[in-house]
Order: C-alpha cells, then sequence, then structure tokens
C-alpha cells in the first residue's frame, strides 16, 4: 500500500512540476504574444515522463485497462522525404498525432481503475496539451483536428492501429523522439533564436 501511495505522490507530484516549467518557459503573467520555447529539454522531460508511464503500465496489477484498440500516429520518420516537406505540413502532422494521443490515452483512461495508473494517464494527456501551447507559441499554422469520431473508423496512412495501453504509451514516447522532436529541432522561431 505504501509503495502505490508513493507512485501516486510522485505522478501527481511530477505532473505539476510538468506545467510549472511550462509556465515558466511561457513566462507566468505574460499578456504579450507566447515567446518560442525551443529548449528541447522541456521535450526530453515529456519523453521521460511517457518513458516511465510505460514502466508503471508494466507493473500494474490490477485495475490496468482492458484490452483495447487505439488509433494513434505512425511513429516511423523517412527522413529523405520528412526534409522536404515544409514546416506548416510537418506541423499539421505533428498536431494531427497529439490528438490522436489525447483522444487514444483519454479513451483509455476510462477503463483504468488503478488510481496511480489514471493518475499517469491524465499527466501525459497534460503533457501532450502543454506540447500544443509549445507548438502555437512557435507561431505554426495551427492543424484542424482530424481525430477520427470514434475507435471503429479505418485508419488513415498517418495512423496505424494499437491493442493495448502498454502498445500506446510506447507509441506515445516514441511520437514525441521522432517526429515532434524533429518538428521542434526545424521550426522557424527557433532557428532565428539560435542564429
Amino acid at each position: 500500500m505504501y509503495h502505490k501511495t508513493l507512485i501516486y505522490v510522485f505522478l501527481v507530484c511530477s505532473g505539476l512540476v510538468s506545467v510549472l516549467i511550462v509556465f515558466v518557459w511561457l513566462g507566468g503573467n505574460q499578456v504579450s504574444p507566447l515567446r518560442p520555447i525551443c529548449d528541447l529539454r522541456v521535450l526530453d522531460h515529456f519523453v521521460q515522463e511517457a518513458r516511465d508511464s510505460e514502466v508503471i503500465m508494466r507493473g500494474c496489477r490490477g485495475g490496468c485497462g482492458v484490452m483495447k484498440s487505439y488509433f494513434v500516429p505512425l511513429t516511423r520518420v523517412d527522413f529523405a522525404v520528412w526534409e522536404h516537406i515544409d514546416v506548416q505540413s510537418q506541423a499539421v502532422e505533428v498536431q494531427t498525432g497529439l490528438s490522436l494521443l489525447v483522444q487514444a490515452l483519454s479513451t483509455a483512461k476510462i477503463t483504468v481503475s488503478n488510481s496511480p495508473l489514471a493518475s499517469t494517464l491524465d499527466n501525459n494527456i497534460s503533457n501532450i496539451h502543454s506540447l500544443g501551447q509549445i507548438l502555437h507559441s512557435l507561431d505554426l499554422q495551427q492543424a484542424r483536428s482530424t481525430v477520427l469520431p470514434d475507435d471503429s473508423a479505418p485508419a488513415s496512412s498517418q495512423m496505424q492501429e494499437v491493442s493495448s495501453l502498454p502498445e500506446l504509451l510506447q507509441v506515445q514516447s516514441s511520437f514525441l523522439r521522432g517526429k515532434v522532436r524533429l518538428l521542434l529541432s526545424a521550426a522557424p522561431a527557433c532557428q532565428r533564436q539560435n542564429s
């Protein structure tokens, strides 16, 4: 019982730390337009939390959700093709992928009765929303949500289907390390800031 409580406290605290980190980088009490957030350490923090979620899921013994199919973004990147796609199209793909992840994580959370795991899923959803705000701060064209209305819809060329929560969490981690990192690294606002 002590171990579960400790994990729960850790998850709640790490979620608050994530929000505070983004809040501080956004400028806290600023009313002016958001400054671009190009420091990849923020993304690294979210990636680490996604990996921690995978570990928690592997250790889950009860109330860990039901086996279900989830539509998630593709994580593989053909670098030769990616480099020739304009940044706005990359942003649309990444934001669509983030929307898919939020939808899948929200659906998964409904099936979870394990309190620490539900809390970590909430934290992951919050982190993805924070990433959306970071992308917004880079002044990239906002993607219109192309999230499927339900899990029974057919998959498109930008999606894949996974059949378990561990697979979903693995895709989340891979997507953040891959396409999200590439987009943040190449964003024009970050290129100007680094010059």
